[in-house]
């Protein structure tokens, strides 16, 4: 099995476990034994569908103005979480891959093999969330219609970065590619770094 579909069996396991109970706050059971790669990716898919379903909450023209603070601040704690598992993912890569010697006219790729699967765990969700418009009933054919293309999109898109990802890890491990984790360094989450923060002391 490809490492892409390897990645995309767990994202939809984690997106349809999520949708059990459709709730921010539920619990995460995950299934797998803690700190494999497994395990990794399926918290990956569960920190973005949470991530997905607060950036619908927090859109809602009524929500009481406390109640929306309290929330962004769920959404900035989460997004660094999302980050910091990103790059742990990348962590497991470049241990996978650190006896390969590169070739000498050997390339780096514009972005790591993790924040590839992160755009893949996305996906998951987009095509989930699609996938429900298309099953609505209560809907115009217009809107079933315009659902069911972009639908087809979606699953195209996902095999066509399920491929590039493969053919990514592939060159990295003929030393076609090598790789290069930089990181994020959010500066807005760091109170030595945010003078909004630091201004503060």
């Amino acid at each position: 099995m490809t490492f892409s579909n390897f990645s995309n069996d767990i994202f939809w396991k984690s997106t349809n476990d999520y949708h059990i109970t459709d709730s921010v706050d539920a619990a995460m059971n995950n299934p797998y034994e803690l700190k494999t790669i497994e395990y990794y990716l399926y918290l990956k898919n569960w920190i973005d569908a949470v991530q997905w379903h607060f950036e619908d909450i927090i859109r809602d023209p009524n929500i009481d103005p406390v109640e929306a603070l309290a929330l962004k601040r769920r959404i900035d704690s989460s997004n660094q979480d999302r980050t910091d598992l990103v790059e742990l993912i990348d962590s497991y890569f470049l241990d996978k891959y650190k006896d390969v010697t590169p070739a000498e006219d050997a390339v780096i790729n514009t972005e790591s093999p993790a924040w590839a699967i992160d755009r893949l765990s996305i996906l998951a969700l987009k095509i989930y969330h699609m996938q429900k418009e298309v099953e609505r009933t209560d809907t115009t054919p217009e809107h079933h219609a315009q659902c069911e293309k972009k639908l087809a999109v979606l699953l195209e898109q996902r095999e066509d970065l399920s491929s590039a990802i493969d053919q990514l890890l592939q060159d990295i491990e003929a030393g076609k590619k090598y790789m290069k984790v930089y990181k994020q360094m959010k500066m807005y989450n760091d109170p030595a770094l945010n003078p909004v923060l630091y201004a503060k002391k």
